[in-house]
Parts: structure tokens; C-alpha cells; sequence
């Protein structure tokens, strides 16, 4: 006869098994799971973190039998945690909610503070330092999100010596693949500073992209503002960005640039620890569509290189999730395929003769490409890969916003609107004067070529960019950034940027162009 309680560690031991597979099971699914729309996801993605929040207390409660009983190693405390970190940056990608990215956060901070992947190279197969070197991938990631710079180039070490490590255990194929990985954060974490700001003390300042109550100044609401953004699509397409894993830098400072700072002090929220606390569910319920009204961050989609067909499907699922005063923006940073049908722009239709962008990888095009290089239909099928101004006409039924940063924005701009909706369009200049270096920035009367200017359309009325507001503002960050310095000259008659200082004349027609 069994010691009862032998049986109840038997039982223990049972329900761990249970609680593991199934977490397992959910966890796989989830990739079948489409990346858009908000109520297909959210049911299923509850049921995993229910699942999940089981077994981590489970675990906890029952530590001293799994371990002595089942014998429980440290790592698979480890990959549960890292499971629930990943969960928590999905609920982040789907809501766009920063709370759970801290969240997130709180769970890697933890598998490292308590090394739960410290004998993973002590394992005969080397599927665990996979796992552990994944692990800092992610952690990475959500760390740059965050704007944890100083957490981010301890774990480039780190994860540099674990790579090393991991090449002379077990001599794997795919140590080039992570040494690549590793080059990738490093040039991205050396292009992301625009500036680097210091305090009294010489200290280097963490500056937020985010929205926050200190550089969003307050708006006065009238009864024509009745529109709210609601969902974004952005589009990292350019080949020759810096990017890690699929994030490029325009991505990455988009859709922070589109998100609210979590509340407390930022640079306190920068460099703090997670505090220790239960785990706290997501909701999805709330987030959901019935919820996007009160959500304070719009919800966003991230796309990296995708097909125009892929973005097709995104675009119609955020268009068709808006409640009825949502809008949409659209961001798309892509190389320019200009179209070589040898009509001008006068005699050419707008929606396809000009050319589009080129979202896919050009590679991915050229290798289709040079499989019949005599086949009349390979220059066709490169078009076939460009998104163009007309695939955006059945979107402009919901209020748009469209941002190109393309060498070949201007084709999108004579978007017609064919719904009566409101639409606006941003597009980067097609190019910068012949004298333009990366240390100096002259705007003077060679700026004001109209290829050397951002466009809108429709056009902002000039006193936007005139209105003594915006000019203070402009004004009073150049001196607390140290980059001002006036000279009297109106020879000159420019303001030239440079690393340690900026000239500028007096005159209001001049500020104006600064603007």
C-alpha cells in the first residue's frame, strides 16, 4: 500500500506533467494564429496565459517535491519564464500597450538575476544554449524598446562570451548566424543616438521618443476634431537601413514616436529593476475592439520586407477593425521603383504609370528575375513586387494618413479621394543638395529647391510653420541642446548645423526656412 504521502507527491508530480505539456501545446499554437485582427487572437491567447500562470504557481508552491521528487532543474524554471516573457511581448505587439512590455521585461530581468540557464552548456546536446542564446536575443529586443541602453551593451557582452562558449562546447554550423546577430544590435545601437545629450555632471541622458506630458503640449478641442488614431501599419522596407532581428530603425522610432510613455519618471523607469510581484494576467477582453476607443495607445501592425499582398491583407484588417471615428495611419520606409514605361507625368494615370515602392527584398526580386533573363515578363514581374499609389484607393474609405519615405514618394502624391474622406499625405524629399555632408546641414536658399523639401498634401497653411509657437520651440531646444550660435551676418543669410554649434541670422523670414 502507498505511503499517502507518496501519493501526494505522485499527484504533484502528475499535474506538473499535465500543466507542462499542455502549456506546450497552447504555446505551439499560437503560430497558426493570424497576426491580424484583434478577435481571432485574444480567446487563445488567454487560455495559453492561463495556463501558463498554473504552472508558474504550481511550480512555486510545489518547488521542494519537483525538485527533490522529480528532480526539477533550474533551466526549466527558466524556459517557462522565458515562455511567459514572450507571451507579455506578444500581448504587446497585439494591444501596443507598454505596460506588458514591461511586463515582459520583469520575467528576462529575473532569468538572469537568478542564472536559471547557467548550466545550459553543460548539457550533452546544445538545443538548451540555443534556447539561452535566443533568450538574450529577445531580452535585447525588449530592452531597446524600453531604452535601456546600458542593460543592452551588458547583454552584447554577455551574449558575445556566451557565442564563444557556445563554438567551443559544441562546434555547431550556426555560430557565424549568432556572431552576425551580435554585429547587427551593435550597429544598431551606434546609429540609433540622432544626438547625445549630457547632464551637469557629464552624465549621458536617456532621451524618450514617446509621447509624454512634458514635450506634448496640451490642445484645445473643438467640435471638427472629431477623429481619433486608432490603427497603424508601418513598413520597414529599405534596403540599405540598419536594422535588428526584423526591426529597422525607422520602425523602431515610428512606433515609439506613436506611443505614450508609461507614467513615472523616465529617466527613473530607464535604469530601475523590475520589482518583484505576482504575475498579473492580461485582459484581452479590454483591448479588444469594443475596447480600441479607450486604448491609449493605438494598435499597431510592425512589417518587415513584406509582399504588397501581405500588406494588402493588413491594411484591409486595420481598416476594418476602426470603430466609427477611428483613422489610420500608414508609414511605409521603402527603396523606389520607378516605372519605365516612358510616359510623363503629365500623360501618366497616378494610381500605377509612376512607379510604387519596392517592399520586398530586391534580391528576392532579381533571383526571380535572372531564372529567364530572355523572358519578356521578368521587368513585368518586377512591378509585380512594387506597392503603388492605386492599391491604397479602396483604403481611402476610412480616414488615412499616409507617411512615404521613399526616393520615389511623389508618385503618391495626387492620391485621388474618391469617398469624401479625409486624407493627408506626407512625403520625404526626393533628394538633398550636392553639398550636403553628415557633419553639416546649411538651409539656405540651396534648401529651397522643391525636391529638397518634405511635401504634404494637402498643403499646410503657412502660418503652421510660421507661427511663433513652433518657432520658440525649435529655438528653445537648439539652446538647451548647445547647438546655438549666432553670427551677424546677413551675407550669410543661412543657418549652418554642426557637431559643437549652429549659425543663424535674426531675420523672421529666416526662421521661417529653418522650420
Amino acid at each position: 500500500m502507498m505511503n499517502p504521502l507518496e501519493d501526494r507527491e505522485r499527484k504533484i508530480i502528475i499535474e506538473f506533467c499535465h500543466l507542462l505539456e499542455k502549456s506546450k501545446q497552447l504555446f505551439n499554437g499560437l503560430r497558426e494564429l493570424p497576426q491580424y485582427g484583434h478577435k481571432q487572437w485574444s480567446l487563445y491567447f488567454g487560455r495559453t496565459f492561463d495556463i501558463y500562470t498554473r504552472l508558474w504557481k504550481f511550480q512555486q508552491l510545489h518547488r521542494a517535491v519537483l525538485d527533490s521528487k522529480y528532480g526539477m532543474k533550474r533551466w526549466q524554471i527558466g524556459e517557462i519564464a522565458s515562455k511567459i516573457g514572450q507571451l507579455y511581448y506578444h500581448f504587446y505587439l497585439r494591444t501596443s500597450e507598454t505596460a506588458y512590455l514591461n511586463e515582459a521585461f520583469s520575467f528576462y530581468y529575473a532569468i538572469r538575476g537568478r542564472c536559471y540557464y547557467t548550466k545550459a552548456n553543460k548539457e550533452d546536446k546544445c538545443e538548451l544554449m540555443v534556447k539561452k542564446l535566443r533568450y538574450y536575443a529577445r531580452f535585447i529586443v525588449v530592452c531597446l524598446l524600453l531604452n535601456k541602453m546600458k542593460l543592452v551593451k551588458e547583454l552584447i557582452k554577455e551574449l558575445e562570451r556566451q557565442i564563444i562558449e557556445y563554438g567551443n562546447t559544441y562546434d555547431p554550423d550556426d555560430q557565424v548566424e549568432w556572431t552576425v546577430v551580435v554585429d547587427e544590435v551593435k550597429a544598431f545601437i551606434h546609429a540609433e543616438p540622432v544626438v547625445s545629450v549630457v547632464n551637469t555632471d557629464n552624465q549621458t541622458m536617456i532621451l524618450s521618443h514617446r509621447l509624454s506630458p512634458l514635450i506634448t503640449p496640451p490642445v484645445e478641442r473643438s467640435s471638427q476634431m472629431n477623429l481619433s488614431l486608432q490603427e497603424i501599419v508601418i513598413v520597414g522596407s529599405s534596403s540599405q537601413q540598419v536594422k535588428f532581428s526584423e526591426l529597422t530603425m525607422d520602425m523602431f522610432r515610428m512606433l515609439q514616436t506613436l506611443e505614450r510613455e508609461p507614467s513615472g519618471d523616465v529617466q527613473h523607469i530607464f535604469d530601475e529593476s523590475p520589482r518583484s510581484r505576482f504575475m498579473t494576467p492580461p485582459n484581452p477582453q479590454s483591448q479588444g475592439v469594443e475596447g480600441s476607443s479607450k486604448m491609449p495607445n493605438p494598435h499597431k501592425y510592425l512589417l518587415f520586407k513584406p509582399s504588397p499582398t501581405q500588406m494588402l491583407v493588413y491594411l484591409a484588417s486595420a481598416s476594418n477593425d476602426l470603430p466609427p471615428n477611428g483613422a489610420l495611419l500608414l508609414y511605409i520606409s521603402a527603396d523606389g521603383y520607378v516605372s519605365q514605361n516612358g510616359k510623363h507625368a503629365e500623360e501618366a494615370t497616378w494610381g500605377y504609370d509612376l512607379g510604387g515602392l519596392i517592399t520586398t527584398s530586391k534580391n528576392d526580386i532579381y533571383r526571380e528575375c535572372s531564372k529567364d533573363p530572355k523572358s519578356s515578363t521578368s521587368s513585368k514581374y518586377k512591378e509585380l513586387q512594387c506597392f503603388y499609389p492605386g492599391d491604397l484607393y479602396p483604403f481611402t474609405r476610412r480616414p488615412l494618413f499616409l507617411i512615404v519615405d521613399s526616393d520615389n514618394s511623389y508618385a503618391f502624391q495626387n492620391i485621388p479621394r474618391h469617398f469624401g474622406q479625409p486624407l493627408v499625405i506626407l512625403m520625404s524629399p526626393l533628394d538633398m543638395p550636392p553639398s550636403y555632408h553628415g557633419q553639416v546641414l546649411r538651409l539656405h536658399r540651396l534648401f529651397r529647391g522643391r525636391t529638397h523639401h518634405t511635401r504634404c498634401s494637402p498643403v499646410l497653411p503657412d502660418e503652421v510653420f510660421e507661427h511663433p509657437t513652433l518657432v520658440h520651440i525649435i529655438l528653445d531646444i537648439a539652446s538647451v541642446l548647445q547647438l546655438r550660435q549666432r553670427r551677424d551676418s546677413d551675407a550669410f543669410n543661412s543657418m549652418t548645423v554642426y557637431g559643437d554649434g549652429y549659425e543663424t541670422g535674426d531675420s523672421d523670414t529666416e526662421r521661417s526656412h529653418i522650420l
